[in-house]
């Protein structure tokens, strides 16, 4: 399989890279900001199957043209893709600075949006995009103080998914998002200060991994919310 975790240096996307790089047959690329990580995690792992290209959601109109050839140069086609890349801010809503909800709507939403739009004159059918949303952006789930502009932003991904199903269904290509819960991340401590989630992100990820692989089997077009919890 041909893999790309586009934010993958970090949290859930850092592990869903370490439980697909298991598999020798699968060949993974990692997209993210930091160069340092996406180093070590094309050097790691017993198969060397991970290679990784740097892109920045924030800069990515600018960055399209140039992620586009480097990918197309390591693949010839993209098998799944998965959406992990998160920007999380926290704040009330009247006091939140415009500069930082611009910033999570590209990085929650239209970077990853424009990632799939270049992608996927690389796919065919069978392909698999799997957008990971959050509960916060669930409609009718629980909502919290200072999450306002995250959850819209993890919300629009979600509808997003819905209706992409539907124009890429002609082409065979399954998409779907799954709306995670609870995990215990940098930006689960951030949200919810001194609470204990009761998922870790190596577990959610091994999740991920398997659903990204095999979910297309029974689903397309679906937000499935993943929690056990609330938050």
């Amino acid at each position: 399989m041909n893999i790309i975790v586009n934010g993958g240096t970090s949290g859930i996307g850092k592990e869903i890279v370490l439980v697909l790089a298991r598999e020798k047959s699968n060949m993974i690329l990692v997209t993210g900001r930091n160069d340092k990580i996406l180093k070590q995690l094309s050097s790691e792992g017993k198969y060397k199957n991970v290679t990784s290209v740097m892109i920045d959601l924030l800069k990515f109109e600018d960055q399209e043209k140039s992620f586009f050839t480097a990918v197309s140069s390591r693949m010839k086609s993209v098998d799944i893709l998965i959406n992990t890349a998160g920007y999380l801010v926290v704040g009330e809503f009247m006091k939140f600075s415009n500069r930082n909800a611009r910033e999570m709507m590209e990085t929650n939403f239209f970077g990853p949006a424009l990632v799939i739009k270049t992608l996927c004159p690389l796919m065919r059918k069978g392909a698999h995009i799997v957008n990971i949303s959050s509960m916060g952006g669930y409609q009718g789930s629980a909502k919290y103080k200072g999450l306002s502009y995250y959850s819209a932003s993890k919300a629009a991904i979600s509808c997003l998914s819905e209706c992409l199903a539907a124009e890429l269904s002609d082409k065979g290509i399954s998409v779907n998002c799954l709306a995670l819960g609870a995990v215990q991340t940098e930006m689960f401590e951030e949200a919810f200060p001194g609470l204990r989630a009761p998922v870790t992100a190596g577990e959610i990820a091994e999740f991920i991994a398997d659903f990204a692989l095999n979910g297309n089997k029974f689903f397309n077009g679906k937000v499935l919310p993943v929690a056990v919890g609330n938050p």
